[in-house]
């Protein structure tokens, strides 16, 4: 996929949207980074329909801190791997009070400091809350950039290397959510929509659906 190709694409996804947002609910940083921490192999309605109880309640650092991990776990329960995100929530909150003044860093190396914070979450943070063109690499974003010939890779820091040379650094601060969306709803894991795909003509996917 050439330059021009690759323009084209991230042209027509701005051209529907513009200005594309995450569709986890969140009302701070910290609110952003708790459901970002907690969407971890988890759906972003599943995530949405915890936070919405749990951030009427404790939406504060030391509010979930005084909650302790196993009430905390009640308001997560139906979320994936709840036990372990109430575990590594508990302990993040802890250190953003006793180390940063209960905000949330705007720095890759502290973010990814946190218990349950890897380098997609702290991408995420970066990117949205902080505005950097950065680029947080999901199973979306990887299925589409190997998918369409993007930026294909064998590993997920892969992707992201290749994503961050390849897409035109003008698109590149909404190229992550333009991207999921597109793998969440267009290029499906188990059957994408090329029929109603936006960029099948750019697509390099030789086994496109009728």
């Amino acid at each position: 996929m050439n330059a021009t190709q690759r323009r084209e694409i991230f042209s027509r996804f701005a051209a529907i949207n513009p200005h594309p947002v995450t569709e986890l609910e969140y009302n701070s940083t910290f609110e952003l980074l708790v459901a970002v921490l907690l969407s971890a192999q988890a759906t972003d309605k599943s995530v949405n329909l915890a936070t919405r109880v749990l951030f009427r309640d404790a939406n504060t650092p030391a509010q979930i801190l005084a909650l302790g991990e196993e009430r905390l776990a009640g308001y997560i329960q139906r979320i994936g791997l709840y036990k372990s995100k109430a575990r590594h929530l508990i302990a993040t909150c802890r250190i953003l009070i006793e180390q940063h003044n209960s905000i949330v860093p705007q720095d890759r190396t502290a973010l990814e400091a946190l218990p349950g914070v890897g380098r997609k979450t702290a991408n995420v943070i970066l990117n949205t809350a902080f505005g950097e063109p950065v680029m947080a690499v999901d199973t979306h974003i990887f299925r589409v950039s190997n998918r369409i010939g993007l930026a294909p890779g064998k590993t997920v820091l892969a992707v992201e290397h290749k994503l961050m040379k390849a897409i035109p650094k003008d698109y590149l601060l909404h190229a992550h959510h333009w991207l999921i969306l597109h793998g969440r709803y267009v290029c499906k894991a188990r059957k994408p929509e090329c029929a109603q795909c936006i960029i099948a003509d750019l697509c390099k996917y030789p086994e496109k659906t009728a």
